[in-house]
């Protein structure tokens, strides 16, 4: 294969690492933006989307895409109700406290992980793919599946912006994101719209599980690389820049993408490591963060 289409190969698969990864930072940035919590299991919550995705398509025999779809359904929406049981019982009896948060998610972080671990094994497991049709192009055939996680995050991180732009919800979001107290004293329940909050990081990023874990194996210690790769997104993008985790994800997927093809995977984890530390001396807030006042 010559270069031109090389290069093709690698920008795609790096979109479809970026799709993916922006869906998981989107959440993590969400949280912070709002709650001003910095969530360690964010990591975690997307490895329990995966995990749950493996066993709820095993329930349903037939067609892969019908479990699929009942673990794209489902597996976010379990993924949710514990990020909402863990932020009643942790987050808010330690008021939302910066420091107090990191421990208690690191500690959140574990007893998710050893609890897969337990309950579901060390073994990776693979979910059937919906459908395994192959896009032909004039060079090489590209999976039309990687193109449909392409075209779902897209449509996720669009439905994202308009709640938050043109939704009421978004409003009160954004109120509570800018003035907690002052929110409260115009009547707005902060802590349902923290938990709300919570709950919906913890589903996008099981969303991005669920439609990552055909192409890659779901295993009770694949949270680790989405957990520091989302990281990276929202220091270089912003905390709580929803354009700039976009734009971050982007930079960091491609990049990735092409880097890790015609070099190695670990030279891409080093610049991005490097273009972090670069923001952080130079733009500390993010390329479209805002300084705090």
């Amino acid at each position: 294969m010559s270069f031109g289409p090389h290069l093709l190969l690698a920008t795609l698969e790096g979109l479809v690492t970026a799709a993916v990864l922006a869906l998981t930072a989107l959440g993590l940035s969400l949280v912070f933006g709002v709650m001003r919590v910095v969530n360690v299991a964010h990591g975690e919550f997307f490895m329990l989307g995966a995990v749950l995705a493996w066993a709820f398509s095993t329930l349903v025999t037939g067609h892969p895409a019908l479990g699929f779809l009942l673990a794209l359904v489902l597996s976010p929406l379990v993924v949710g109700l514990v990020a909402l049981v863990a932020e009643r019982l942790v987050l808010r009896r330690l008021n939302y406290n910066p420091e107090s948060t990191i421990v208690a998610t690191i500690g959140l972080l574990y007893i998710i992980q050893q609890s897969v671990l337990t309950f579901y094994g060390p073994e990776a497991r693979p979910v059937v793919a919906p459908f395994s049709y192959r896009i032909m192009l004039p060079w090489f055939g590209y999976s039309g599946y990687k193109l449909f996680v392409i075209a779902a995050s897209i449509a996720l991180i669009a439905a994202t912006w308009l709640v938050l732009t043109r939704t009421r919800i978004g409003l009160v979001m954004r109120a509570t994101q800018y003035d907690r107290e002052t929110a409260q004293s115009f009547g707005i329940p902060v802590d349902r719209v923290y938990a709300g909050v919570f709950a919906l990081g913890a589903m996008l990023a099981a969303v991005a599980a669920v439609l990552i874990v055909p192409i890659q194996q779901a295993h009770y210690l694949m949270g680790l690389d989405p957990l520091l790769l989302s990281f990276i997104v929202v220091i270089i993008g912003g905390l709580g820049s929803l354009r700039g985790t976009v734009v971050a994800a982007l930079l960091i997927g491609v990049s990735d993408g092409v880097i890790s093809v015609f070099f190695s995977p670990t030279l891409a984890k080093m610049l991005a490591t490097f273009l972090v530390a670069m923001v952080l001396v130079f733009r500390p807030q993010g390329l479209f963060g805002t300084t705090a006042r």
